[in-house]
């Protein structure tokens, strides 16, 4: 490198000492910590490396610092120079080779379970858990050769034992219907990571764990399919009707890893726990919205207007309160370019409980 910048038109240097003598001739400004102390350089004579070289290192490391020091080490090779080696991420993959073509999916559990517990082995032998899996089922070669039958499976929560993984397997083979006999299996672990101990409670949580309701949404999953199990997911919009989205598991555990948090102390009003999928328009009766019974609002006003993309529309959203104090969403709407006296329509939008 400080040959480079000294712009010198040399041949190659193969040997140390030719190097070095090449370095002695450079000047002094091409190394970044000295050009501080040039000028003092200058006054004691010293204007090329080799002459930096033969000066004392202890007072030289108290006048200009270690960082000299070091880079002069390091371009004559004096230094141990460390590496960060590049580290291949972890992955599995086994396989196993049928003794007999099999035809019908159910009867491959017997081989993916002996595959589940060699993976499994894996995994607690170097601390990690498993997010995704990957189970390919290889049919005969020849002339009628087919690409393999994948059956992938993603967790919602990483896991290291076989039991679960064996019965959302178990769940997926039911299913299935193979279009050619199989003659072998291979399984993968596409995505692992470091294994988080469990945190026990001293009492038992009623309904179960979190890890218990986990597994059991990623069974309902592999037996009625990703499509057919949706999980609420927020949206980065102020409109009620566009802040959720109904996403797939394994759409929603990404969604929520990709999600930037929100700043702490964000203002906003209560949202209710139930949105009604259409507003419902309310009587007015004593020129207070009736549900059942007059609504008492209990909450000051928040303005909700729609965008420049969407229906001019203004409310002013509350929190009402009914007789039986049972709490609502409801909002005033006024039409666009009324008067200020023209009467307001009250709808619920919303079920607190």
């Amino acid at each position: 490198w400080l040959l480079a910048r000294a712009g010198t038109r040399r041949g190659r240097v193969l040997g140390m000492a030719s190097l070095v003598r090449r370095l002695d001739g450079l000047p002094c400004a091409l190394l970044p910590p000295a050009r501080p102390y040039l000028d003092w350089l200058d006054g004691i004579g010293c204007r090329t490396l080799g002459q930096l070289r033969h000066l004392p290192r202890p007072g030289l490391q108290r006048r200009c610092g270690g960082a000299l020091l070091d880079m002069l080490d390091d371009a004559h090779g004096h230094s141990t120079e460390l590496f960060l080696w590049l580290e291949a991420p972890p992955t599995f993959r086994a396989s196993l080779e049928l003794f007999d073509r099999v035809e019908h999916a159910e009867a491959l559990l017997f081989g993916a379970r002996r595959l589940l517990q060699q993976m499994t082995g894996w995994l607690c032998a170097r601390q990690f858990a498993v997010e995704r899996i990957q189970l390919l089922l290889a049919h005969e070669r020849g002339r009628v050769a087919r690409p393999p039958t994948v059956i992938d499976l993603a967790l919602g929560e990483a896991v290291w034992r076989d039991e679960h993984l064996l019965r959302l397997l178990k769940e997926r083979l039911a299913q299935l219907v193979l279009d050619a006999p199989v003659i072998g299996l291979t399984l993968e672990a596409l995505r692992v990571q470091p294994m988080a101990p469990p945190s026990d409670t001293l009492f038992p949580e009623p309904g179960g764990t979190p890890q218990e309701r986990q597994r059991l949404m990623e069974l309902l999953v592999a037996r009625l399919g990703a499509e057919n199990v949706l999980q609420a997911a927020p949206r980065a919009d102020y409109r009620p009707e566009a802040a959720n989205q109904w996403l797939p598991l394994p759409a929603r555990s990404a969604a929520r890893n990709a999600a930037p948090d929100l700043p702490p102390g964000l203002p906003g009003m209560p949202r209710p726990g139930w949105l009604l999928a259409q507003p419902v328009a309310l009587l007015m009766r004593e020129h207070r919205p009736f549900y059942g019974s007059p609504l008492k609002m209990v909450s000051v006003a928040e303005r909700i207007e729609a965008g420049w993309w969407g229906q001019s529309q203004a409310r002013d959203y509350f929190i009402a309160e009914g007789l039986d104090h049972a709490h609502y969403w409801v909002y005033r709407e006024r039409i666009a370019g009324s008067g200020e006296d023209a009467a307001p329509r009250w709808f619920l939008h919303g079920l607190f409980g």
